[in-house]
């Protein structure tokens, strides 16, 4: 039985990794701003605090020690820098959630090597203003920069589930029902995604096998969005059309200009089994065209 302290908890896989831990018979404190409610009852623990105001982070986790530290919700150096202050020579091991974005894209399917944190510059700005891709990678190198913690980043690629707040696969199932065209300039690109559950049973086994590193995390196989239509099509018996540029409105969340994929070989090598992309892809899209169906 492990003492666990996840920030970010509340919703979509980190929500999935909770009950996880809860399910494993782990001692779990979730970090929430209470904004959002949660199902777990008394089997957790609950601190409250804003994890952007590094005095409320301290304060709330107190002097406590953990066996392990998931961190779902690190966006900036600053953020990474402060809990490394508050957790280094207290935790066992820190699990960062971090991105298939800190990557450049590629002709291959990316590897952890093609992004190394631990040469990476640090560079701050006092506006604490950096893009999604720029702040993870900084959060990673401020993070691997400190010796006296163990550090995992899980870099995951897009994250689907029934309950994806951001509703990206949503988007092209009510386009398909709406007979809407949707804006997406490379069609045939092939992408990595992962199921929300799957990451939390990734997150939650890099945790404990006490993995250092960068890692990467990705279902088998890839997938184009004109294959993810056809697949919508085959269930609600209407498509899309899929023209090259849209309205802001119209454009597909998934719109990347090339492949974008990642290797999950080190991982799999390592005795993580990742679940098939083309299984779980039509089931997911089955459930919310059924949702659709229903409104």
């Amino acid at each position: 039985m492990a003492n666990i302290l996840v920030l970010g908890g509340t919703r979509f896989f980190g929500k999935r990794l909770v009950q996880r831990l809860i399910d494993n018979g782990d001692e779990v404190t979730i970090l929430t701003r209470g904004n959002h409610q949660d199902p777990f009852g008394r089997h957790v623990r609950r601190i409250a605090a804003d994890r952007k105001d590094p005095g409320a982070l301290k304060r709330a986790a107190g002097e406590a020690d953990w066996d392990i530290v998931y961190d779902n919700i690190c966006y900036t150096p600053e953020e990474a820098g402060q809990a490394a202050d508050i957790f280094a020579d207290r935790t066992g091991h820190y699990v960062l959630t971090s991105t298939l974005s800190v990557y450049d894209f590629a002709d291959h399917s990316l590897r952890e090597e093609d992004f190394d944190p631990y040469r990476y510059p640090i560079i701050m700005n006092d506006q604490q203003d950096y893009s999604y891709k720029e702040g993870k990678r900084q959060a990673e190198a401020v993070l691997f920069g400190r010796h006296n913690l163990n550090v995992t980043a899980v870099r995951l690629p897009i994250v689907l589930g029934p309950d994806d707040y951001t509703k990206r696969l949503l988007f092209h199932v009510e386009h398909a029902a709406a007979g809407e065209p949707i804006g997406l300039p490379a069609p045939d690109a092939e992408i990595s995604f992962i199921h929300a559950e799957e990451a939390a049973e990734f997150l939650q086994w890099a945790g404990t096998t006490r993995f250092e590193g960068p890692i990467n995390a990705c279902s088998d196989g890839t997938i184009t969005i004109r294959e993810i239509m056809g697949m919508i099509e085959k269930e609600i018996g209407r498509s899309a059309p899929l023209i090259p540029s849209a309205s802001p409105e119209h454009m597909s969340p998934f719109g990347i200009p090339d492949n974008w994929t990642m290797d999950n070989t080190k991982a799999s090598e390592a005795g993580f089994r990742f679940w098939n992309l083309r299984d779980w892809m039509p089931r997911l899209i089955s459930e919310l065209s059924t949702d659709v169906r229903l409104k």
